[in-house]
């Protein structure tokens, strides 16, 4: 290996973009000089609940029949569409499949991005518009649970979504014209990027953008072109859920998302390697209104039994990973102390039985209390076992089996919680006119008011128990203040309190330092000064050297050499020269000899303690304005203060003892 050398760099500006359809759907991307980098790629799905509840299956029940017809009109009083509007009280619908509102993609050419950081499953549903429409050509990162878990949430939703044949895909009323003609609840959604909502992908595009996935390690490096590393570290917020650490030789970034400090089934965040970063990028906060986690886990068990107990139906409409995994154990476990344990539980999604398969598979990705149990051995969630026992009974629809199997008073799980597609919508539809049946929100990205209004009147109960563990204002604000980078980089409605709670100061993030702020659509630029880069001497090269100490610890050596770059890698190397002769540009190594490096201070008495050892006791010293002069006969020896000069009109043989002399009288050496 050859020794390493710093060598003066130029300073440079680094640009941020905040791709982000909104604050908590993180898409970001950061230029450096040598290769582009996007952080998630998250889908708005609150753009579904513009849409009526799309049921795809033909033997579900539709729901949409009790639905009164909108006419559209544009200004001049034409009719524009009589079919793809519906209303109900009060409230307009599109009748279609619903679409998803996309990362903004007009702010920078996506084909020039050269990898996407996947933070957890839920920051990755946007993968395939990026992959398969944006001409991305790069490698996507992402840890193993990750990769598998969002393929399992992204395949639901294409199940979900899918169009019957022979359906076509409202359009008409998306057009530019008709914006001021919209009713007030569909105008809003061109405050939202209505241009940028698209249905959603099939199966071909989700597999072919999966296949650009490169699966990581927690604390594994991955060299990026020789330029920069990354790495990710556990953000405890779900299983394989990460932060991500971006260092080149002199700079380090950091990017965290949807980090939890609590104590649930993921391994715990690990902060340690964030430390002392030149910018930190936080995004993902938890929803500014949510209570304890625990408390709210409490009322919600305390609500389910209450139903249970007066005969009624539990609905909870979940995800089928993340928070489901606690919430079932901490049902299960709450229902047999109740003395509730005749009651089924029924988990129906598509991928029910392979997200349950997962959690139990990557035991080396759970909290240590979990992993722990796989070493006795058990398993360390009780799934298995209440499946076994009837208990808790996973079905991939309604249709598969779930009537024969059915009884009631139960519980049932299912998706999804936007309440705009799965089978969610047919067991709200059936069990609503009742009061003894309660449906319960746990989620936390979805309102439940809006997710709610095409299914009124609803007479069944609703509780709202949203349960977030993500870090809020107060544990983000300690969080980043004890990583104290020198830039945070935040969301704009992370720094101030919202406008409906002016004075609520525990509503934002109260950081040591000023932030910089990240608006929608926005480009920021980061004055990154960047004084060095890192140079690689060649063994052939530092085999030349003839180092000299200086002073005690330090030596110096004179170094002449060619700078190649390669892969973003500096190296010095040996002079090569053209071959003589040679018709085609052929080059070869020159020799190389370093002359041993002429280091100290010239010290007048001492120079003449050496010339009169070597005979000369006829000197005499002159000061000059500059320094001395000695004077030998003919000879002059001029010092001054950064040169020396000796002037012996031609007797070489002189001159070389005379620098001999001068040597042996520097001081070090």
């Amino acid at each position: 290996m050859g020794c390493f050398a710093p060598c003066r760099y130029r300073k440079k500006k680094m640009r941020l973009y905040n791709l982000s359809p909104n604050d908590y759907c993180p898409c970001i991307v950061l230029k450096f000089k040598s290769c582009v980098v996007m952080f998630d790629c998250s889908l708005d799905l609150l753009s579904s609940l513009g849409f009526l509840p799309w049921t795809s299956t033909p033997k579900r029940k539709n729901p949409k029949a009790k639905f009164n017809p909108f006419v559209l009109r544009d200004s001049n009083g034409k009719i524009v569409t009589e079919t793809e509007l519906k209303e109900c009280c009060g409230s307009v619908f599109v009748d279609s499949s619903p679409e998803f509102c996309l990362p903004e993609v007009d702010l920078l050419d996506l084909s020039t991005v050269d990898i996407i950081l996947v933070s957890n499953s839920a920051s990755m549903l946007a993968i395939p518009y990026i992959t398969e429409y944006c001409g991305f050509q790069g490698t996507i990162y992402a840890t193993d649970p990750t990769h598998q878990i969002g393929r399992l949430l992204m395949k639901e939703i294409v199940k979900y979504c899918q169009l019957p044949s022979g359906k076509n895909q409202a359009s008409k009323w998306k057009s530019r014209s008709l914006e001021k003609c919209l009713p007030a609840s569909l105008s809003e959604a061109w405050n939202k990027d209505l241009m940028c909502w698209r249905q959603c992908y099939n199966e071909n595009e989700l597999s072919s953008a999966l296949s650009k996935v490169h699966v990581v390690g927690y604390a594994e490096k991955i060299s990026i072109f020789g330029s920069l590393t990354v790495t990710a570290y556990s953000s405890g917020y779900t299983l394989g859920s990460c932060n991500w650490s971006v260092e080149s030789n002199y700079e380090k970034f950091v990017y965290m998302s949807s980090s939890s400090d609590l104590t649930t089934h993921p391994q715990p965040m690990d902060i340690s390697h964030l430390r002392n970063s030149d910018a930190l990028i936080f995004t993902g906060l938890g929803r500014p209104f949510m209570n304890n986690p625990g408390g709210m886990l409490n009322e919600f068990c305390n609500c389910l039994a209450a139903t249970l107990k007066s005969g009624g139906n539990a609905l909870i409409p979940c995800l089928p990973s993340g928070l489901v995994y606690d919430l079932l154990e901490c049902l299960l476990t709450y229902m047999e102390q109740s003395g509730l344990n005749s009651i089924p539980i029924y988990f129906i999604s598509p991928v029910a039985k392979d997200c349950l398969a997962f959690s139990q598979v990557f035991s080396e990705w759970l909290h240590p209390n979990k992993q722990n149990k796989v070493y006795i051995p058990e398993p360390p969630f009780a799934h298995d076992e209440l499946i076994n026992m009837g208990r808790l009974k996973v079905f991939s629809s309604i249709h598969e089996g779930l009537s024969s199997s059915f009884r009631k008073p139960c519980v049932v799980l299912t998706g999804h919680p936007s309440l705009r597609f799965g089978d969610v919508v047919h067991f709200v539809d059936m069990w609503k006119n009742s009061p003894n049946n309660s449906i319960i929100f746990v989620e936390p990205d979805f309102p439940y008011i809006e997710a709610l209004a095409p299914f009124q009147p609803v007479q069944m109960k609703v509780f709202h128990f949203e349960i977030d563990t993500r870090l809020n204002f107060t544990s983000a604000s300690l969080t980043i203040n004890d990583l104290d980078p020198k830039y945070a980089i935040v969301p704009a409605s992370y720094a101030k309190p919202p406008a409906s709670h002016p004075h609520r100061k525990d509503l934002c993030l109260q950081l040591k330092k000023q932030p910089l702020i990240l608006e929608k659509k926005s480009v920021l630029k980061l004055n990154v000064k960047r004084n060095y880069e890192k140079v690689s001497l060649s063994p052939d090269l530092a085999s030349t050297l003839l180092p000299a100490e200086v002073k005690p610890g330090t030596m110096l050596a004179a170094l002449s050499g060619e700078l190649q770059v390669k892969n973003n890698e500096h190296s010095l190397k040996v002079v090569s020269k053209p071959i003589p002769g040679s018709k085609k540009r052929k080059f070869q190594e020159a020799s190389a000899l370093h002359r041993p490096l002429i280091w100290g201070k010239l010290h007048v008495d001492s120079i003449l303690e050496n010339l009169i050892k070597e005979g000369y006791t006829n000197a005499k010293v002159e000061d000059t304005t500059t320094g001395h002069m000695i004077l030998l006969h003919d000879t002059i020896i001029q010092i001054d203060e950064d040169s020396t000069h000796i002037v012996c009109e031609g007797n070489e043989s002189l001159r070389r003892k005379l620098r001999d002399i001068l040597l042996k009288s520097l001081s070090g050496l």
